[in-house]
This record gives C-alpha cells, sequence and structure tokens, in this order.
C-alpha cells in the first residue's frame, strides 16, 4: 500500500502532532484512491482543491477542541453533504442539498474531512452491495466476494484505508453486514442516538446512521461527536456516548442454542463463530444458549406488510412517475407495496407487538447477545444464482435488531480457517451501546487481525478504566449483585455503569448468611489487621436510581462506608452485626465469587 501513516485516529493525530500536515494525508488519499483503482467506491469525490479548502477552516492542531482535527471520513450516498448531489445511487432522483445532514453538520465541526459520497444498494434496499446501477464496489478483502450492503461504498473506503471512518445507514443490517465482510468495525447505535435529519429515509421508523471504522475506539470516537439530540428528528433521542471503558469481569451473554444456529452449509465460518465464543470464555465471561426461533419470527416481518410499505411511501411520488428508474430487484420490492393494505401494515404491528413481548424477559436475562454476523461469505456468482435467497441468508443474525429496538456492533475475529474475515456482532437493549463496544473491543484487542484490507496492526488500546463521574454515585458491591451473579440484573435496569473490579482494604470479614434466597454474603467492619481484603466491584449511579436501590435493600443488609485498598471509601454493602450468629465466615475465600465457585466445585465433585 501507498506510504504514510495508519488511518485510524491515535495514528493520524500522532503524525500531526509530530509535524505532519493535512496537505500530505490529502496526498496519500488520492494515491490511495489511484492504487486501489476500484471506480465503484465512489459515486461523488471531493477534489484536492474542496479538501485543502476544509483543512485550512480548521485552524491549528487542537484535538481537545476538534477531537476529529484532520480526520478523512466518507459519506454514503443517501446522507446529505452540503454541495455534494445526493442520488441514493438512483441518478434520477438525485438533488444538491444546500445543508449538510445534521450528523455530517456535527462532524466537520469537530474537524472531519468529508473525502466523498460512497455508493450503495439503490435507496438502501438490501444488504449485497451490487444493487446499483453504478459500478460495484470490489470487496476489499477478495474481489470474487459480494462487499455486502446496502453500505458497501463507505465499509471499503474504509477498509482500503481511503478514509478513517465512514457513514452509513442501517435498517436490516446494513451497518453490520459489510463490516464483517470486510474485516473492520461496524457500529449501529441505538436508534434515535444519531440524527437521520438530511437522510433519505428506507423504513423512518427503523432507520438508524451508522458508523464504519477500522477500530472500536475509533467508532466510539465518532460515536461521541455524532450522539445529539436533534429536535428537527421526531425520531431522535438522548442516548448519552458515556459508559465506554472497562468491562465487568462476568457478563452473561445469550447465544443462539446450537440447534437454532444458521450457517446454510458454511461449516468454515460456522467453527470461526466457534472460536469466537471460545474467546468470549477465556475473557471471563458466561454463555448462555438461548431459543433463537421467536427472533427469527420478528427478522422475517421485515420484508412483509408494514416495512415494505413504509419503503414504498418514502419515494411513493417519485416510484409511481418513474418506476423506470429504479433497480431491477429494488422495483420488484418496492412495486409488491401496491398490493398491501392498512390492515397488512396493522397486522404486522400486531405481531411484532406480540413478539416483543414473548421476547423481552430473554433479551432482559442477559446483559448482551453475541451472534455471527453473517451466516457465510458469498460470491457474485452465488449472487446472480439466487439473488433474493442469498440477500434473505445475510440478514439471518439482523434483519431482527431494528424491529426490536436494539443497538449493536459487528467485530473482527480474526481469519476463518480459508483465510476470509471472521466477525461477530454483539447486541443489546436500546442505550447498552457503551457496554457492546467496550466488550467489541476487547474481542478486537485479542483477534490476530490487521486493519481492514490494509497490512496496519491493530494499535493497542488506549481507553482507560473510568474513575469516576461528578453525576454519578459509586457504590461497592460485595455479593449477589456482582457481575454475572443473580441480582447484578437489578443493577442494570437502573442503568448502572460498571466502574472497576477492586479490593476493600484489610479490615472486614465476609460471612455466608444463612436463611437467604437468593444466596448472599454479609461483609462487616473490624479492627485493622483482624479482617481481610475482600474482592468487590464499584458501580455508578444516578442520584435517583442510587436512591431507589437503597430503599429497596432487604434487612439485614445496608449500606455504609467501605474502606477501599487503594485508600479511597465509596458507599457500598454491610451486614448489621446480629445477621452474623450462624452465618459461616468465608473472609479466607478472599471474596464470594471465589466462595461460589468453591462450592460448585465441592458440589460437582460430591464433597460439597
Amino acid at each position: 500500500m501507498t506510504g504514510g501513516p495508519a488511518f485510524d485516529i491515535t495514528s493520524l493525530h500522532s503524525f500531526y502532532i509530530n509535524g505532519g500536515t493535512v496537505a500530505e494525508i490529502i496526498e496519500t488519499i488520492f494515491a490511495r484512491i489511484a492504487e486501489v483503482d476500484d471506480p465503484g467506491i465512489f459515486l461523488h469525490l471531493t477534489d484536492r482543491k474542496g479538501l485543502l479548502e476544509q483543512a485550512a477552516a480548521l485552524g491549528a492542531f487542537d484535538a481537545a477542541a476538534k477531537p476529529l482535527w484532520g480526520i478523512p471520513f466518507a459519506v454514503k450516498d443517501n446522507i446529505d453533504v452540503a454541495g455534494m448531489p445526493t442520488t441514493a445511487a438512483c441518478p434520477d432522483y438525485g438533488y444538491f442539498p444546500d445543508v449538510d445532514a445534521t450528523v455530517v453538520r456535527l462532524l466537520r465541526e469537530a474537524g472531519a474531512l468529508v473525502v466523498g459520497k460512497t455508493n450503495l444498494d439503490q435507496f438502501a434496499t438490501g444488504l449485497v452491495g451490487v444493487r446499483s446501477p453504478y459500478p460495484i464496489p470490489r470487496n476489499a478483502i477478495d474481489a470474487k466476494l459480494v462487499p455486502g450492503g446496502s453500505s458497501s461504498g463507505s465499509a471499503v473506503a474504509t477498509a482500503q484505508g481511503i478514509v478513517s471512518f465512514a457513514l452509513g445507514t442501517d435498517t436490516a443490517g446494513s451497518g453490520r453486514i459489510p463490516a464483517g465482510l470486510n474485516n473492520i468495525v461496524g457500529l449501529k447505535p441505538t436508534l434515535g442516538a444519531l440524527s437521520t435529519t438530511g437522510v433519505i429515509p428506507a423504513c423512518r421508523t427503523l432507520d438508524c446512521v451508522s458508523i464504519f471504522a477500522l477500530t472500536v475506539e475509533d467508532s466510539w470516537r465518532v460515536f461521541g461527536v455524532a450522539a445529539r439530540y436533534d429536535q428537527t428528528d421526531a425520531y431522535s433521542k438522548a442516548i448519552l456516548a458515556t459508559g465506554f471503558g472497562a468491562v465487568p469481569p462476568v457478563l452473561t451473554i445469550g447465544v443462539p442454542a446450537t440447534s437454532d444456529r444458521q450457517f446454510f452449509g458454511d461449516a468454515v465460518m460456522e467453527a470461526a463463530y466457534e472460536n469466537a465464543l471460545t474467546t468470549l470464555t477465556r475473557l471471563g465471561h458466561r454463555l448462555v444458549e438461548v431459543p433463537f426461533g421467536d427472533f427469527y419470527k420478528v427478522a422475517n416481518l421485515l420484508y412483509e406488510g408494514a416495512w415494505v410499505a413504509e419503503r414504498y411511501a418514502a419515494v411513493k411520488d417519485f416510484f409511481d412517475t418513474r418506476e423506470e428508474s429504479f433497480h431491477p430487484v429494488t422495483r420488484k420490492i418496492y412495486g409488491s407495496a401496491r398490493t398491501l393494505t392498512a390492515a397488512d401494515a396493522f397486522n404486522g404491528l400486531y405481531t411484532l407487538a406480540a413478539l416483543k413481548q414473548t421476547l423481552q424477559p430473554l433479551i432482559a436475562s442477559v446483559d448482551l447477545f453475541c451472534v455471527p454476523t453473517a451466516p457465510s461469505h458469498y460470491t457474485l456468482s452465488d449472487l446472480a444464482a439466487e439473488p433474493i435467497r442469498e440477500n434473505s441468508r445475510l440478514g439471518t443474525y439482523t434483519n431482527f435488531v431494528n424491529l426490536l429496538d436494539m443497538c449493536g456492533i459487528a467485530v473482527p475475529t480474526g481469519k476463518r480457517t480459508d483465510g476470509l474475515p471472521a466477525s461477530v456482532t454483539l447486541l443489546a437493549s436500546a442505550g447498552r451501546d457503551a457496554v457492546t463496544a467496550s466488550l467489541a473491543r476487547d474481542i478486537h484487542q485479542v483477534a490476530d487481525v490487521t486493519l481492514g484490507a490494509t497490512a496496519w496492526p491493530l494499535p493497542p488500546s488506549t481507553t482507560t478504566a473510568r474513575t469516576g463521574d461528578e453525576a454519578l454515585i459509586d457504590l461497592v458491591v460485595v455479593g449477589a449483585h456482582l457481575s454475572g451473579m443473580q441480582l447484578n440484573t437489578q443493577l442494570r435496569d437502573l442503568n448502572a455503569r460498571f466502574c472497576r473490579a477492586t479490593q476493600t482494604s484489610n479490615a472486614y470479614r465476609l460471612y455466608a448468611l444463612a436463611g437467604q434466597v437468593p444466596a448472599k454474603p454479609g461483609m462487616i467492619r473490624v479492627d485493622v489487621g483482624k479482617g481481610g481484603r475482600i474482592d468487590v466491584e464499584v458501580w455508578q449511579l444516578a442520584p435517583a436510581a442510587f436512591g431507589a436501590f437503597v430503599a429497596a435493600i432487604p434487612s439485614p443488609l445496608s449500606i455504609g462506608t467501605i474502606q477501599l485498598s487503594d485508600g479511597t471509601t465509596a458507599k457500598g454493602f454491610l451486614v448489621e452485626a446480629t445477621a452474623i450468629a450462624g452465618a459461616i465466615d468465608i473472609t479466607e475465600y478472599g471474596g464470594w465469587r471465589n466462595y461460589v465457585s468453591s462450592r460448585q466445585e465441592g458440589l460437582a465433585r460430591g464433597t460439597g
């Protein structure tokens, strides 16, 4: 590849700090475009003069004031950039917007440079990346494979190292499938976290702007800039880009039951997924197989009544007068909506509501889910033979996500045994973007991967654990509220954030209390030197949530001030002195988790 620095944000900012110029990076961008020689990536490209004008407006390097200073990015061509055509890969539909989409404006204000507009499946309808009247972007890893869609050009531009990140959109998986097929990160935020003002809708109630990046940390940096409530977007939500950092020692991760997994004969992809699950176990997390049949039922709804009608409604006037302008496959999908009735739409909504009610307890029972990003890689010849079937199969693990208002992030997990990229997607309930991204960061860090299609190594993580937040209250938990334990869901339900694992000072003793369901320990303060250091976790709660949590604590437990091994103090669980009569002193185990594990091992051996 053409020389110059790696294009992850940390490397580029280091380049600037050490005297490098934006002009040099601009020349590198055009050199890489020429080297890649893929006419299908960009539908409109900013020229050198335009990029230099953007750079001149930045002022002196200041990453504090402009966290994306000098960072090049691309924009999917269903998102407005002032002065550039927006076509949604339908030339006859094209127009020139006067203003940037909200998300583009926010990124530019943070110092990012728009390199160009990228190709897509027409009107963002498809997961294959080939439903475009323009040349088809080549998969960055293997040109024989489909690039994935609908955000094909954005993913390929990022994977080829032409830009540091790119915007896509995601309705059915368009921000995750191309990431998985091109060995990059694809962050699909909670619906409404990123404004869709200035975005051509596919299904407006489900659409979200997504972020392709070379690293998880880069995707989160971009998310942190772009996640802003926008009053001009009726579906906008105030989703704070906070909480990215330390991962709880034990997460409960839902995975599709073995009998429900679908790889359509791709044993290599199935093996790669199993390897990823092994990685999660090695990281200390607990996997729980869950039935996936109802998730698939939700996925099937996306291309039925209500949501096909919604796609049609978005461009109805244009479709009804210029149907011949549509790609043949897109035309067939949109045209089918003409036979639908309002009753069809409402029946779809009723079915979704029933499935949501069924799935809600299952979703709430785990911290997050880990699914394959795609069930297989498909070649262009596969798609030519089965254009509809293969597209549908690509959406196996993506189509249900926005219908259930979940957030997600696709992350590379290494290479399959045949050398093609492997990827998983982490999913969680709305608003839990931080936990999925934090775990994705850990998965990426232990994967033996380079960035996209480049030879650039994955840089070490620069994320530091949170040490506190002025708006939050620290809570020390010692027993059943620890991560992975039975009552941890009470913290999750209150949007508590994991801060760190630590120990108390050596002035505490720990007891297994009698008659508690579920089993609980009690910790009591003793004289210094007469106790031990007890393993604990520090979680953080908003003041109102902290008050609600404390009010629900049953006797004999209470909240007191806990002294930690680093000399700091925080509020946390203690037990009334009278409760230790008849309790078992388990201080020697060093913590509740160790004690429970020891008991389970003893029962397995028949000695407990």
